[in-house]
């Protein structure tokens, strides 16, 4: 078994290029890095193009037996410890990574669910990664997202996501105003959370509805405002006037559920 060392490998030197979000779009490849992310990834049978173990890491037994023998079943590399620092985005490695392909090939929108979640531009990964783990949650497949929502593929939203990056589908969207105008066609309602909203989140009914949660600092464009079916804000009983972008989510879409389960 021959264990890379040297930063020229030109497989190591792909990994590097993959940190920025340029060569990611190019490849159509991203990062995932730890023993459960490499685990899910492999439950949902998602295209993995490589493999990197810690051969120090791999010694020691860090990785479970279990998934040795299905990381076996992959085109994988072995590289030394101090190498494997190199290309890590986290302070203590599990001694695991894996470059994955994007699934680029369906970009429709299904209409069969009753909510779609839409974000407009949505920056901090954090934010992002929880987002679509809550989405994931509540079994729903897809998300749509605006050119200036954060990377989907960002070392910190996949890692926040927790796997629901191979279960809910990116749809990026050029123009979200116009994919919005599109998606009402199919007999959805557009729904937008403002501030200024006099309708709470607990008045309205979450069937065939667009949910649309804002920018963290200036919350959802005025374009897509006006575009607006219904607006509505998450109630509040102390002086806090606005929460985290992933938290108000988050309370959004549980009053879809206890509905659901109502």
């Amino acid at each position: 078994m021959q264990v890379i060392s040297s930063k020229d490998n030109e497989n190591i030197k792909h990994i590097k290029k993959l940190k920025d979000k340029k060569e990611r779009d190019k490849a159509c490849e991203y990062i995932i890095e730890g023993i459960k992310l490499l685990e899910e990834a492999i439950k949902e049978k998602a295209d993995i193009k490589q493999i990197v173990i810690c051969d120090d890491c791999e010694k020691n037994d860090n990785i479970p037996k279990d998934l040795m023998y299905e990381i076996a079943k992959y085109d994988c590399i072995y590289v030394t410890k101090n190498l494997f620092k190199t290309i890590s985005e986290v302070k203590t490695p599990q001694g695991v990574l894996a470059v994955i392909k994007k699934n680029s090939k369906n970009t429709e929108i299904s209409y069969n669910e009753d909510i779609i979640v839409a974000l407009d531009d949505v920056q901090d990964p954090g934010n992002l990664g929880t987002i679509l783990r809550t989405v994931d949650s509540l079994g729903l497949t897809q998300i749509l997202v605006s050119s200036k929502t954060a990377d989907a593929y960002n070392p910190k939203v996949i890692r926040s996501t927790m796997g629901a990056i191979f279960r809910v589908k990116i749809i990026e969207c050029e123009d979200l105003e116009k994919t919005l105008k599109e998606v009402r066609k199919n007999k959805f309602k557009i729904v937008v959370s403002s501030l200024q909203a006099k309708t709470s989140i607990y008045d309205i009914n979450y069937n065939k509805k667009v949910i649309v949660i804002g920018n963290e600092a200036n919350g959802v464009e005025e374009r897509i405002q006006n575009l607006a079916d219904e607006k509505i804000k998450i109630p509040m009983l102390g002086k806090t006037e606005s929460l985290n972008a992933s938290v108000a989510t988050g309370i959004i879409l549980y009053e879809y559920v206890r509905q659901k389960l109502k």
